[in-house]
């Protein structure tokens, strides 16, 4: 293992870690903009999974690329179908004439 993948599998362990600290300290109040803030990370993923796809850098990444593309674009739709769900129960009825 190079010295740089040994780097790169540091830092995603880390993120992993600081990133379910940081979920699982948040209020449930503040759930709906903090899945705001995920598909907008999602979308950045997705565009990035596409490059790599796209990119013609072998068998492997255009595989992984897509296998990428697919789980960020199911987050992406699945945060804002969650997310439309939940500001739907904010939103005030009708008021009666």
């Amino acid at each position: 293992m190079t010295a740089t993948a040994l780097i790169q599998l540091y830092v995603f362990v880390l993120a992993g870690f600081v990133g379910f600290q940081a979920i699982t300290r948040v209020p449930p109040l503040l759930h709906t903009p903090l899945m705001a803030a995920t598909n907008a990370i999602s979308g950045i993923s997705l565009v990035g999974s596409l490059v790599l796809a796209g990119a013609d850098k072998g068998i492997a990444a255009t595989v992984l690329g897509t296998v990428a593309a697919a789980c960020a674009m199911a987050n992406v739709v699945g945060g804002f179908l969650i997310t439309d769900r939940m500001l739907k129960m904010f939103r005030r009825s009708t008021p009666a004439d």
